[in-house]
Formats: C-alpha cells, sequence, structure tokens
C-alpha cells in the first residue's frame, strides 16, 4: 500500500524492478509487477511447499535431521553466493523465507527489506538502516555505529542453522529488547546443549563461522559451500521424499495453524479473565 509505506516510491519501483531481473534457481524470481490504485502486486511462482517454518510448525516442531538441514542451507548459501555477486544483502534471511516447491526446489525468498550495495554506479561499502528480525540479525546491524555488509547475512545464516536445528531461533522466546541486549553481551549461540550431540562436530564448526561477532573474520557464501559438512547434502527429490510427501496441502496446514493460534489465544484470554476474577473476589 503506497499510502502506508515510509518508502520512497523510486525506491519501491527499483526494488520491485530487481526482483524481476534476478535470475537464480534459488531465489524466489518476480514474473511482473503492477499498480492497481494505491496498491502494488507482485506476481510471483507458487511456493506449494511453504516455508521452512511452516513445515516445522506443522511437522517438525523440534527441528530437522542433520542431512534435510545440510540440503535446505546448501540451496540457500547458493542464493546468497549469487545475491552477493551481484550486489545485494538479503537481510532477512531466516526460516520463514527459505521456501519448498513441490519438486522439492529450495529457494530463498521476501525481498521486503533486501538492499543494493550498487547505487547510482557506485558500490557503498556498507549500509546504515535498522532491517531485519531481531533473532536473526547481525550484532552489527543492531549497534548502527559502522554500517554493515553482505557478512550480516552469513550471520543471519548461522542463526537460521540453529533455528533448523531446533525448531526456533536462539532468544526467540523473548522481546526484541532483549534479543538485541543478549545478541550484543552474551557469546554467540552454538550446538553446544545436551540435545546437540546427535549433530556431527562439521555441522557445529560450519555454525561456529557463521557466528562470530567480528563481520570480517566470517567466511563468504562461496568459502562456506566448501565446508565438509554440505558433503551430506542430497538431491530435490530427497526434499519431497523427507518433507513433502505425506504433508497436507498448504492451505490446510494454514487453516490448521490458525485454529491452533486461535486456541492458543482463547487459552489466554479465558486464564486472564479468571486471574481478573480472583483478583476481584480478594479485593472484594
Amino acid at each position: 500500500d503506497f499510502e502506508r509505506t515510509n518508502s520512497n516510491l523510486n525506491n519501491i519501483m527499483r526494488e520491485a524492478q530487481t526482483m524481476i531481473l534476478i535470475d537464480h534457481p534459488n531465489v524466489v524470481k518476480a514474473i511482473c509487477s503492477f499498480a492497481n490504485n494505491q496498491t502494488l502486486w507482485v506476481v510471483m511462482p507458487y511456493m506449494a511447499g511453504g516455508s521452512c517454518l511452516h513445515i516445522m510448525k506443522s511437522v517438525y516442531p523440534d527441528g530437522f535431521e542433520e542431512a534435510v538441514i545440510a540440503t535446505l542451507l546448501r540451496e540457500v548459501l547458493r542464493g546468497l553466493e549469487y545475491l552477493h555477486h551481484h550486489g545485494h544483502i538479503h537481510r532477512d534471511v531466516k526460516a520463514g523465507n527459505i521456501l519448498v516447491d513441490s519438486r522439492g526446489g529450495v529457494k530463498l525468498g521476501d525481498f521486503g527489506v533486501s538492499a543494493c550495495l550498487f547505487e547510482s554506479g557506485d558500490r557503498q561499502r556498507a549500509r546504515n538502516t535498522f532491517v531485519g528480525t531481531p533473532c536473526w540479525m547481525a550484532p552489527e546491524v543492531m549497534e548502527q555505529l559502522h554500517g554493515y555488509d553482505f557478512k550480516a547475512d552469513i550471520w543471519s545464516f548461522g542463526i537460521t542453522a540453529l533455528e533448523l536445528a531446533h525448531g526456533h531461533a536462539p532468544f526467540s522466546k523473548y522481546p526484541p529488547m532483549k534479543v538485541l541486549l543478549m545478541t550484543l553481551q552474551n557469546a554467540p549461540p552454538g550446538l553446544d546443549y545436551e540435545r546437540d550431540k546427535k549433530f556431527s562436530r562439521h555441522f557445529k564448526q560450519m555454525v561456529a563461522m557463521c557466528l562470530v561477532k567480528e563481520p570480517s573474520k566470517r567466511p563468504t557464501a562461496t568459502k562456506l559451500l566448501k565446508q565438509s559438512f554440505f558433503k551430506q547434502a542430497r538431491s530435490h527429490d530427497y526434499i519431497v521424499r523427507k518433507l513433502l510427501e505425506g504433508l497436507p496441502g498448504l492451505g490446510a496446514r494454514y487453516q490448521a495453524l490458525k485454529v491452533h493460534w486461535f486456541k492458543w489465544c482463547m487459552a489466554i484470554y479465558w486464564s486472564l479473565d479468571l486471574l481478573h476474577s480472583l483478583m476481584w473476589d480478594l479485593n472484594y
């Protein structure tokens, strides 16, 4: 909605045009875009499997097994390698933006907050805008001191690896301000819990390489793809067999999660109502 956004119209048009020009099997491509009254519409391919977050919430609340994670993350890295090579930072890498199509293809989606490092014909050294989702946000994005570059995506990629392993991102149960403080003050999260013994040394090393607070010490997407962890990555057919076969359709899953969310909200409402009644009785 043009009337609700604070963005410059030229920036919005350039963003839509960028999505149409993108051409990589691991990045969701826009087919076309058009304006209808004050609303911008962007047409994209239908990703019938939904997002990895959606699949986890529906069937795998404790996360995926390692070979599935390696396969998903390899595809994500290929997409990031392409974007970074062309001067783009995604800025919102997370399971909710890793989409799966009906054939097991894996693509990075949601360029609503993406950014191009090439502006006015010159490569910018770093961005300075505060965007992204707090749990996945790199420390340098939070600090807003010296700007940031594509290495911010590598931090988010590491957090996403933990999300796929556990079913949720680190610090996800805390409010955004608490997440910011914990990310800046605490040591980087990793695969070092008791439940993480099932994961390989290569997986733990790969995550540790990404979650380094100093951006310059993080590897590029190209370097990460050479890590031993990705030797166990499989084909698209493997994703179909492991994740999509027997999975209810996206519409049915969406409705089921909607009902679950409604019941959860109602349970909280009735609990608060009961608490209010008890407090009233005590006061009386």
